[in-house]
């Protein structure tokens, strides 16, 4: 029997990790795949608090674990199948067996919607990006271009406005889903360029991104972009599929919170990308994962579990 058990070790789940462990909670991380998460992907990471000269996001993961390890945290490979949370003893069945806690931390994390094109993965971390918060500085005085037209995609233009001296916005209808007020402000923007009715084909370049090929829909006409920066803003999907009908979930399948994280089942907590919020950084999956260890201490606690 584990005090909290915790899905996922990213950025959140190990921080979560980090502070239970210190609190003297029997910890134990599940990962499927490999700790870090999105950060371990990342190329580079230069916002996060302490790190001055820039880390690779695989460093950074890496010393996530190994504090989290520090303090007592098991952390195992498998592949969470099923999980109980109706009862008071929380069950999570995984690909190799079954482990049951007093309370759980969802840190399921979140994947950025991809383009699906030949080039995309072989060029992220080198042009290629689902994030201009964490990525556009890397790109002042370079030409850079959003794919997509909402919300998100406009805020990233007007961010990379301030580095860039041309961002292309490339959408696939002749108007924008962002709220009116983001509009206003990148059609006043005179180094914003609004490119209708067209799609990326094709991303060009070897060792980094060097152009984008892109298709009107409605006339089929191509043209190339000279750009060394793609910025993907089509959405992100939620790896939620797991709790889905078993706690409360957003319209877009987050998972809904309070400010402790606590989810709409007590003893049950969730942090990081998969939690409904508005910025999804390495820092603020940290601070939900130190919050949600913080809460979930304090639920055994004044709950007897």
């Amino acid at each position: 029997m584990y005090d909290i058990i915790i899905i996922g070790a990213g950025a959140a789940g190990l921080t979560a990790g980090i502070y239970a462990g210190r609190g003297g909670m029997k910890t134990l991380i599940i990962e499927k795949t490999f700790a870090g998460g999105q950060a371990a992907t990342t190329y580079e990471v230069d916002n996060y608090p302490g790190f001055d000269e820039t880390v690779s996001g695989a460093e950074l993961a890496m010393k996530f674990e190994k504090h989290a390890k520090k303090f007592g945290a098991k952390i195992i490979s498998e592949d969470v199948k099923e999980i109980d949370v109706d009862a008071k003893v929380k069950k999570v069945i995984t690909s190799k067996g079954s482990y049951e806690s007093k309370t759980l931390i969802l840190a399921l994390g979140a994947t950025p919607r991809e383009l699906g094109l030949a080039n995309e993965k072989k060029l992220r971390g080198m042009g290629v990006s689902y994030c201009a918060t964490c990525d556009g500085a890397f790109y002042r005085d370079r030409v850079t271009a959003v794919v997509g037209g909402g919300d998100t995609a406009v805020e990233d233009a007007l961010f990379l406005s301030r580095f860039c001296p041309k961002v292309y916005v490339i959408h696939r209808r002749d108007e924008l889903r962002a709220a009116q007020v983001l509009q206003e402000a990148a059609f006043k923007n005179d180094k914003i360029e609004f490119i209708w009715d067209s799609v990326v084909e094709e991303i060009i370049g070897k060792d980094g991104v060097e152009a984008i090929r892109i298709k009107n829909v409605k006339d089929n006409s191509e043209k190339t972009l000279s750009v060394e920066g793609i910025f993907v803003a089509v959405g992100i999907v939620p790896h939620t599929d797991l709790v889905k009908g078993k706690i409360a979930l957003s319209e877009q399948g987050y998972v809904e919170t309070d400010d402790t994280m606590q989810t709409s089942k007590p003893g049950v907590f969730a942090a990081g990308d998969c939690r409904e919020k508005i910025l999804r950084q390495v820092i603020t999956a940290a601070s939900d994962g130190a919050t949600a260890a913080y809460a979930t201490e304090r639920y055994i606690n004044e709950n007897g579990v």
